[in-house]
């Protein structure tokens, strides 16, 4: 018996867990991500719906906006005249099986036959085969990367539940304007009638997404199909490579243990953010933060305020994957630091327009982070200041030091280059300096800093 089970185990792992993690982690055989200066998917799934997805038709058109319907053949074989208005308005229809059932649970030719009927059913519909494919849950098994091949297998960078009618409108609006980004591909659900979610909740979809699509264009922004996002993607790439060859600036590869070693903490990040309740600023800050208490002795900052022991502060977390992105976009490290405080002198004004009118912050004394920058912070408000010997010194450093090797392209060399200079600091601020810079009645204020003064270790940084 126990022979048995660990069989079942392990054809489990390679036909369902593997592939699974595989796709969601590295991207293989599938696309969940764009590489985009303007653009953005938005994606549904579940429908079609007769009285939603006739709304949501009418709530794209109003906004000149397109979008990628992952029907679920059961409901497109009852209402073919959606999918026809669905082509004739410019979307684009993909599969989503005939019935809302994980690959995991049916075998290889289930499936296969699942996506056919699917098939044939838009087909009928539109006149066109669909090229698109995204498995219930974004599950996928062993077999969807070899048998379904003409196939394209999309899945997503963003979710927000809004399949469930207690988000709510306003809670499902601000998930989602913390995902209103270039190149990112969102999930929603024109339906509500599968395992799981709420029959009503499209009507609070709905309501949302218009708020974010006004945002969006506002801002300069496009709302396309997931085929445009992946011409744009593959242009970008393109770019980049022919860049690469004729030497100019490019975006460095990584190997595949060292992506192995980015995705890992990747995972471990996300699960940090999760168990210490890291708030993510939106807007496509490079800060997360923490309120919590400050344990140590009494920070003397550059204005005169202090922040003593048991003091409440917001704790600043950079987005290590942002981080990355800048790391490896850029030549040198001194190039790595002038985008790092760029978008540093983004990010400060997008947190002090996130903390309006938010009680939460009232008893705030300052913002705190611990920092292996040396040169650059000041311009920005901070005061640098050693960080006390101890076990939490001791500690610091070598989570940063491991950060900076998993996420510096070069990070290894790095470290050997530098042991000396690379020592962690506070980077403290009060409350009183930061409103007094950032909170302006005039809008965002005058740029703080100049780029030659930066330090050469200006790309590793604030906690993660």
């Amino acid at each position: 018996m126990e022979s048995i089970l660990l069989w079942g185990f392990y054809l489990l792992t390679f036909y369902a867990f593997l592939p699974g993690f595989v796709s969601r982690t590295f991207g293989f055989r599938v696309f969940k991500r764009g590489r985009a200066e303007r653009e953005i998917a938005l994606t549904f799934d579940d429908g079609p719906d007769p009285r939603y997805t006739p709304l949501l038709l009418d709530l794209l058109a109003r906004y000149g906006a397109k979008a990628t319907f992952f029907v679920v053949g059961i409901h497109a074989e009852k209402h073919p005249e959606l999918l026809t208005r669905m082509q004739a308005e410019g979307h684009i229809v993909g599969i989503h099986n005939y019935v809302h059932k994980t690959n995991w649970l049916m075998r290889p030719g289930a499936v296969k036959k699942q996506i056919h009927r699917t098939s044939d059913i838009i087909k009928k519909a539109t006149g066109q085969r669909p090229g698109y494919y995204r498995p219930p849950w974004g599950i996928v098994n062993l077999f969807d990367f070899s048998k379904h091949g003409y196939l394209q297998i999309i899945l997503w960078s963003a979710m927000f539940g809004d399949w469930r009618s207690r988000v709510g409108a306003g809670r499902l609006t601000q998930r989602m304007m913390k995902k209103l980004r270039p190149g990112e591909i969102v999930l929603l659900h024109d339906r509500g009638t599968t395992f799981g979610a709420d029959e009503d909740a499209p009507l609070q979809m709905l309501e949302a997404l218009e708020t974010y699509m006004k945002a969006g264009l506002d801002r300069g922004y496009r709302f396309v199909t997931v085929k445009e996002m992946i011409a744009v993607t593959d242009e970008a790439r393109n770019a980049v490579g022919a860049d690469k060859r004729t030497g100019g600036a490019s975006a460095r590869k990584l190997g595949f243990f060292k992506r192995m070693a980015v995705s890992g903490w990747m995972a471990w990040e996300r699960c940090f953010n999760v168990l210490f309740r890291i708030v993510d600023v939106g807007d496509g800050a490079i800060f997360h933060y923490r309120i919590r208490p400050y344990y140590g002795k009494t920070l003397v900052l550059a204005d005169g305020r202090t922040i003593g022991n048991k003091d409440k502060v917001i704790e600043l977390h950079f987005d290590n994957e942002k981080l990355l992105k800048v790391m490896l976009n850029s030549r040198s490290v001194l190039q790595t630091a002038i985008q790092l405080i760029r978008e540093v002198d983004k990010a400060l004004p997008k947190l002090a327009a996130h903390m309006e009118g938010r009680r939460e912050f009232d008893e705030v004394k300052g913002l705190y982070g611990v920092s292996m920058m040396h040169r650059g912070p000041e311009a920005f408000g901070f005061s640098v200041l050693a960080l006390p010997k101890g076990p939490f010194s001791f500690f610091t450093r070598y989570y940063l030091r491991l950060l900076m090797m998993v996420l510096h392209p070069s990070g290894k060399e790095r470290l050997r280059d530098k042991q000396a200079t690379l020592v962690p600091h506070i980077m403290a601020m009060s409350m009183d300096e930061f409103n007094r810079r950032y909170v302006t009645a005039g809008g965002p204020r005058q740029k703080l800093w100049k780029e030659p003064a930066v330090g050469a270790e200006a790309g590793m940084s604030l906690r993660s």
